[in-house]
């Protein structure tokens, strides 16, 4: 199975350096729809047979033209939303934002009982986001494609990829960036486990990103909140 996870287009949120990470979540903004136009391009010739993305709108948003281009639906799923900010929800600030970002890091280094300030650990964003790419696994071979698409979100990808797919590293998607609608290609399958083939269109080799200082969500920690 080939797997392109896909963040979504920008919002006002990311503009604004908002924690948007609740459902239903702000809608994308102009520039993001333009994105998202040009990732239905982008991916036009690429085989794509199913496509999925999570319950906060700005992915469905995301996803349309796309989905529209194939003549595909989108099916939505829950376990694809982006890490809970809890009680930072909606906060721009640097302490709350960097707080979140500490949260997720620690994750990637293998502490996965640090959670959210009243939000999830690390374990259970692992679970749900495990079981939501192996339902849209399921789909995808009951579809008969072997090409996926999944728009989800900055730092749930990144995250999930960083403990999940074997050639990636925390050091590597700490320090490398997924801007809106970046896409990153797996291949292998939920049994099997995934490798990471491109990063936003380049060929991965971990030991080229080991830069500090960047927060696991796309962007710099001291500009964090432009990226959810």
């Amino acid at each position: 199975m080939r797997l392109l996870l896909v963040r979504h287009g920008q919002t006002p949120s990311n503009v604004d350096h908002l924690l948007d990470t609740a459902v239903p979540g702000a809608d994308l903004s102009p520039l993001g729809r333009e994105q998202a136009d040009a990732l239905a391009d982008l991916l036009a010739d690429e085989g794509v047979g199913a496509i999925s993305a999570s319950t906060l709108v700005r992915t469905q948003q995301t996803a349309a033209p796309l989905a529209a281009a194939l003549g595909l639906p989108v099916a939505v799923a829950d376990g694809l939303r982006e890490i809970e900010a809890g009680e930072l929800e909606m906060r721009g600030d640097e302490a709350s934002v960097r707080r979140y970002l500490e949260v997720v890091a620690a994750w990637l280094h293998g502490d996965l009982e640090v959670a959210q300030p009243g939000g999830e650990d690390g374990r259970a964003f692992l679970a749900r986001y495990d079981a939501a790419i192996a339902e849209a696994v399921e789909r995808a071979r009951a579809a008969g494609t072997t090409t996926l698409a999944v728009v989800s979100h900055g730092a749930a990808v990144r995250t999930w990829a960083g403990v999940r797919v074997r050639n990636l590293s925390a050091g590597f998607v700490i320090a490398t960036g997924l801007l809106n609608t970046g896409v990153v290609t797996l291949t292998g399958s939920p049994e099997e486990g995934w490798t990471c083939e491109t990063w936003m269109g380049a060929a991965v080799d971990a030991e080229q990103a080991q830069a500090a200082g960047a927060g696991p969500a796309g962007e710099p920690a001291r500009e964090p909140g432009s990226v959810f």
